[in-house]
């Protein structure tokens, strides 16, 4: 018999099941569903277009086409306009919706329906971008698995969903596996990958008594951990926290854009109803005919009616939007345009921004006096790494092949979880034993203290030699932070050492860096530069997620980058390509000065039409040409932004 008790959230994603259980929710459904509104706004063009031209064959046929116009921008709009007021809040939607009715009464549907077509496709498009809050959420859930293995009574392995799983609880965490909640170490030891939430490529080994936090990969051993946070503290949970409150606190053009809505369509349907009834009181002029009182009210109103300034702000971000998507540059709103003109910092995070986050083997020192041939020790060490798959191994495999050592046969090769590796290997002097591991690793085989930087060490009979690794530069980085340094003040961000921030900051030509960041850390650091002068945050792993998010704008890298921080960036760069953020200021520059003039211009056909109006000099056939001519100047504007 089929299960019907309802899912809780935790439990549908443990569950493994698609999305849709309900035979209605189909994918075909789903599909058709998204950015509904979107597509009910195009379409509504489309029938005020044929509306257009068949009301000069058939009227019929265009009042039915009309009419279908203000079912489908219409109804929406009057149901909104309805709930602003049953709150008693009057904002530009109220407006547009009244001066859209009122143009059917005065018989200018026409005109009123490109006014609900126009409203409808930027509202629509304004919510599509608002889903990316939710994306980014989801992708955080995904990361980790829904389930953890607990070790029971006598050994049993129970799967239990981990919103299940209390503290203290002692769980199996195999090779391949990801931690699935916050625990130490009480048995077993391995390499673990943070890549996702440090940023840090580098495998870290982990032994008994040592911390794991959830979304961990374990890579090489079997760990058993207890749990030491329940699944709402945990890693991933605080990150998710961290995103809401960054994005929740994030600037916002939008909230000045929409308190002058409402001052601006309050005042606008006050004086329409000031004029209607007191225009006759004053000059004695009668309320009905085409020198009444009602009709010149009407007049001011579809004349005052925000079409060419509501056009002014999609038309300019749009044609900006796609010109950057022209360049592999993806905007998530235009507001970001102006936000990149406010600021006058740039970060960027280390290892896979201004890095490749590949490993790369520079040099092998040898630490004792004797010492074998060079060739001959990255043999040894291929030998040894070729059976391992963390960067690491890479590495070194593929320094050796590029000096031509070819790996050695390795006899009784023992590989042990989060330390190292080790073997045979014989050499014309006879068989030597040899290793190749983390520092405590090789301390347990070599008597000596060993003073050296490196934590990869390689042991061959007597002789130690140490490895060198470097985060590779990213091709023309240097050059990038050169011609930033034009306009703003760069500055670097990295979870990692500061030995290697310092390293890579030298080497690209930043002279502010701040090392071993968490990302509350980091957040922090955002959040002070973001306030005081404006910040651009660079990143692409989930650790900066929050900062992304929180910076005044974040930009994430679309090939490398993860899916929580292109979610929760502003930009994401699809070819990662960084060289084009100097041409994106200058693209957000010139959006700016275009929107201005939009909007300058659109405030003059305003004052230009209603005044006239008011006196009885514009009938209302001339208000709403120049009202519709000032919006054709407002997106002819606007389009000089599509040029490159």
């Amino acid at each position: 018999m089929m299960n019907r008790h309802p899912y809780t959230f935790d439990e549908f994603f443990a569950s493994g099941r698609e999305e849709s259980i309900s035979p209605f929710l189909t994918p075909g459904s789903r599909h058709w569903g998204k950015n509904l509104a979107l597509k009910s706004a195009f379409l509504s063009a489309l029938l005020l277009l044929a509306a257009f031209i068949t009301g000069y064959y058939h009227e019929p046929a265009s009042s039915i086409l009309l009419a279908g116009v203000y079912f489908l921008c219409g109804t929406p709009a009057l149901i909104d306009a309805i709930d602003d007021l049953k709150n008693l809040e009057i904002n530009i939607d109220v407006l547009m919706t009244l001066a859209a009715l009122l143009s059917v009464v005065i018989g200018s549907g026409m005109e009123g329906g490109l006014l609900l077509v126009l409203f409808e496709i930027s509202a629509a498009m304004e919510a599509a971008v608002g889903q990316k809050t939710k994306s980014a959420l989801i992708s955080l859930h995904q990361l980790a698995p829904r389930v953890g293995l607990v070790i029971g009574d006598e050994g049993v392995l129970v799967l239990r969903s981990v919103k299940d799983i209390a503290m203290g609880t002692r769980l199996l965490v195999r090779a391949g596996e990801v931690v699935p909640l916050d625990g130490t170490v009480v048995d077993g030891s391995s390499f673990v990958n943070l890549v996702h939430l440090t940023g840090e490529s580098a495998p870290i080994a982990k032994k008994i008594g040592d911390p794991v936090p959830a979304g961990a990969r374990n890579l090489d051993g079997t760990l058993t951990i207890s749990v030491t946070r329940t699944n709402a503290d945990s890693t991933l949970a605080r990150i998710i926290q961290l995103i809401t409150q960054a994005q929740q606190a994030k600037p916002a053009l939008e909230k000045f854009l929409d308190q002058f809505g409402k001052k601006y369509a309050l005042t606008i349907i006050i004086l329409f109803f000031l004029f209607a009834g007191m225009l006759p009181l004053v000059f004695a002029m009668p309320y009905f005919g085409l020198e009444g009182s009602i009709y010149r009210a009407l007049t001011f109103l579809i004349a005052a009616s925000p079409c060419a300034l509501i056009l002014a702000t999609p038309t300019a971000y749009l044609s900006a939007i796609s010109s950057c998507a022209r360049k592999g540059m993806l905007l998530k709103g235009g507001v970001i345009f102006d936000a990149l003109t406010k600021c006058h910092t740039i970060a960027f995070d280390k290892t896979g921004t201004l890095t490749t986050g590949k490993l790369v083997c520079t040099s092998v020192t040898p630490l004792t006096t004797s010492t074998y041939n060079p060739k001959i020790v990255l043999s040894i060490a291929a030998a040894l790494e070729r059976h391992a798959v963390h960067p690491i191994a890479e590495a070194i495999t593929a320094y050796a092949e590029s000096q031509g050592a070819a790996p050695f046969e390795i006899e009784e090769f023992r590989s042990v979880p989060g330390h190292g590796l080790e073997g045979v290997v014989t050499l014309p002097e006879g068989k030597i034993a040899v290793a190749i591991g983390h520092r405590a690793f090789i301390e347990m085989k070599f008597p000596l203290k060993i003073a050296a930087e490196s934590d990869t060490l390689l042991l061959i009979g007597t002789s130690l030699y140490a490895f060198q690794f470097i985060d590779s530069l990213r091709p023309g980085v240097k050059a990038l932070i050169e011609e930033l340094k034009k306009t703003l003040h760069p500055i670097m961000l990295t979870g990692d050492h500061l030995e290697n921030a310092q390293e890579v900051a030298r080497a690209v030509g930043i002279e502010t860096f701040f090392a071993h960041l968490r990302p509350e850390d980091k957040l922090a650091k955002v959040e002070a530069f973001s306030e005081k002068e404006g910040l651009i945050m660079v990143g692409d792993g989930v650790n900066d997620a929050p900062s992304l998010s929180r910076a005044t704008v974040g930009i994430s890298l679309g090939k490398i980058g993860s899916a929580t921080a292109i979610d929760a960036s502003d930009v994401v760069f699809l070819q990662d390509d960084l060289e084009q953020i100097p041409w994106l200021l200058k693209k957000a520059r010139k959006t700016t000065r275009i929107l201005k003039q939009n909007l300058t211009l659109a405030l003059i056909v305003i004052l230009f039409a209603t005044t006239p109006a008011l006196l009885g000099y514009l009938p209302i056939w001339v208000a709403v040409i120049l009202h519709e001519g000032g919006t054709l100047l407002v997106g002819l504007n606007s389009l000089r932004l599509l040029r490159s």
